[in-house]
């Protein structure tokens, strides 16, 4: 009985071994593939930085090439009257008074008295 129990204490441990080393592989391919996500995710956040800032520079220059337009349609009041259509609108919305922050309690804390 002795010689089956140790063929079967071999075996088992031989299973264990590997399957430590299938563990092995498993966490070096996550890693891998988790270095291989960080580096794309940092590629795309690089991109789309660049393609802000490129529509930012487009926006500032269709202003500007706007601003350059814009006396000429200044001495006529009606034709740019038309052709905007907030012209009667207000251009800012109102804004809130300022509020005493002395007798304000910090909105992040919640305060509990007994």
């Amino acid at each position: 009985m002795l010689p089956v129990f140790v063929v079967l204490f071999l075996v088992s441990y031989g299973l264990m071994t590997l399957l430590v080393v299938e563990q092995g592989r498993t966490i070096d391919n996550q890693r891998s593939l988790i270095q291989s996500l960080f580096d794309d995710s940092a590629k795309l956040t690089q991109l789309r930085i660049k393609n802000q800032q490129a529509q930012a520079q487009a926006q500032a220059a269709a202003k500007a090439h706007s601003k350059a337009q814009s006396p000429s349609t200044q001495d006529k009041p009606q034709a740019r009257a038309k052709n905007d259509p907030n012209a009667g609108k207000l251009r800012k919305p109102p804004q809130k008074p300022p509020t005493d922050t002395a007798t304000m309690e910090d909105e992040r804390r919640s305060v509990s008295r007994i």
